[in-house]
């Protein structure tokens, strides 16, 4: 494709979160691609990015020329709304320090990831990237989503003032090897899944599902997300500033540009695992917004598209439990 450059050559790449689902993914999908000594892949362990003198000392050591910065503090409902604090703060303190020091060390390229909860709760479907900052976020992870949100205008401003090239890629809702089945801090195919596996073990006869079911949202495979990743990286600078047309609009949606309710995606994830019992949903627990999914026209433009079909991908993920568990 024109336009496109070899990052392995401008130096040293670095993946942050590595061990995380997004950071593992996009880690294996590098090192196929360029080599497992062109690729740096950092943990919790390698460096806490929470802490800043712990981490300009780690960026300076290392000095990358192209980052991804997939590290995060994630959860879904149940500990988005127990734990407010600790993913705002968190979450801004990885922001903040790690892209002050990738540009102090000489980064020249950072692949910042976000999330789709960046955008209002109520707003056009599917959403633009225009829509940010246009509404009132959802409650239920509103701190989080304003951390993700500073994130962005952090690497916004950089580029502004200093000329860099900092870019945000904003996913869809993610799944896929790698993911959290913690039953507290899961999102919903990790929590489903662990839910209807231990049902099926324990043979009952009933799995509630928290929410009416009634709402639609839009699901992509990890893996296709870090082919997306690392495509937005190899794009030269010119033609990225031409997808995103405005430099106070940097960011660039990911997704599948399929919906599904998600009381078809607890029935298909109950057939996969082999469940067949009965699926009772909980009206009384929050639902979120009614429909989130995204507009991907200008990643499309640029040739990409996900591979993975979502039952391919929960089959995948299912295996991946039972793996790991």
């Amino acid at each position: 494709m024109e336009g496109m450059v070899d990052v392995s050559n401008q130096g040293k790449i670095l993946v942050l979160g590595a061990s995380g689902m997004v950071g593992s993914a996009i880690g294996r999908a590098l090192v196929e691609k360029y080599g497992k000594e062109k690729v740096l892949l950092a943990t919790r362990d390698s460096v806490d990015l929470r802490n800043q003198s712990e981490t300009r000392n780690f960026m300076f050591a290392a000095r990358p020329k192209c980052v991804f910065l997939a590290a995060a503090k994630v959860g879904g409902i149940y500990a988005n709304q127990v734990y407010p604090k600790n993913f705002i703060h968190d979450n801004l303190g990885i922001a903040i320090n790690a892209i002050e020091a990738l540009y102090d060390s000489g980064c020249e390229r950072l692949i910042n990831l976000g999330s789709s909860c960046i955008y209002p709760c109520e707003t056009t479907q599917p959403i633009p990237e225009a829509a940010l900052l246009s509404g009132a976020l959802e409650s239920t992870n509103e701190p989080y989503a304003v951390a993700k949100i500073a994130g962005i205008k952090l690497c916004e401003s950089y580029n502004r003032q200093f000329g860099t090239d900092f870019r945000s890629l904003m996913p869809c809702n993610l799944y896929g090897p790698g993911d959290n089945y913690d039953p507290t801090e899961s999102h919903v195919i990790p929590a489903l899944i662990r839910r209807f596996h231990e049902a099926k073990v324990d043979r009952l006869t009933s799995v509630e599902v928290w929410g009416s079911g009634k709402v639609f949202r839009e699901f992509l495979n990890v893996e296709d997300l870090a082919d997306a990743c690392i495509l937005a990286s190899e794009i030269s600078r010119n033609s990225w500033e031409k997808l995103i047309e405005s430099p106070m609009c940097s960011h660039v949606n990911i997704g599948s540009g399929e919906r599904i309710l998600i009381s078809d995606l607890a029935r298909m994830l109950s057939d996969i695992i082999g469940y067949d019992g009965e699926i009772v949903f909980d009206e009384s627990m929050p639902d979120g917004v009614f429909e989130k999914t995204m507009d991907i026209t200008k990643i499309s433009s640029i040739g990409w598209s996900p591979k993975i079909s979502l039952k391919a991908g929960l089959t995948t993920a299912y295996r991946d439990f039972l793996n790991r568990l």
